[in-house]
């Protein structure tokens, strides 16, 4: 039996905090990459802010994009690997009950065979008796 525990909750003020630091860091982030590239161009300009914009998606979401690709290839490796070992086991199986079959064959013979001289032996023991 496993006891699970849950962390005790967090207070209100304790969560807010951790969301106003975490915002912070965000802001920080942004401010130290993006201030400096911003100082010698033009701040009114609308594609200069897109093109900002479009950097910091790009930064940010790079990484996860490459790992998401990563699992996705993963993923599609282990499909296959999956599909050809169920079509091993297919095989396998195939082969297996193949293989019943002919020990439910050779057992018949055997059997039919025992009672062909079982019968045969008890006619020749009344023919002598």
């Amino acid at each position: 039996m496993t006891i699970t525990t849950q962390a005790p909750l967090q207070p209100a003020d304790d969560v807010e905090a951790a969301a106003t630091s975490f915002e912070g860091e965000i802001r920080e982030f942004v401010r130290r990459d993006f201030t400096p590239v911003r100082r010698g161009t033009d701040t009114g300009s609308g594609e200069f802010a897109a093109s900002n914009i479009s950097t910091l998606v790009q930064r940010v979401a790079g990484t996860s994009l490459a790992e998401i690709e990563n699992l996705i290839g993963e993923l599609q490796t282990l499909r296959d690997y999956i599909a050809s070992e169920g079509e091993r086991v297919q095989r396998e199986l195939a082969g297996y009950a193949q293989l019943n079959q002919a020990a439910m064959a050779s057992t018949r013979i055997i059997a039919d065979s025992m009672s062909k001289w079982k019968t045969h032996a008890g006619v020749e023991e009344t023919k002598t008796a």
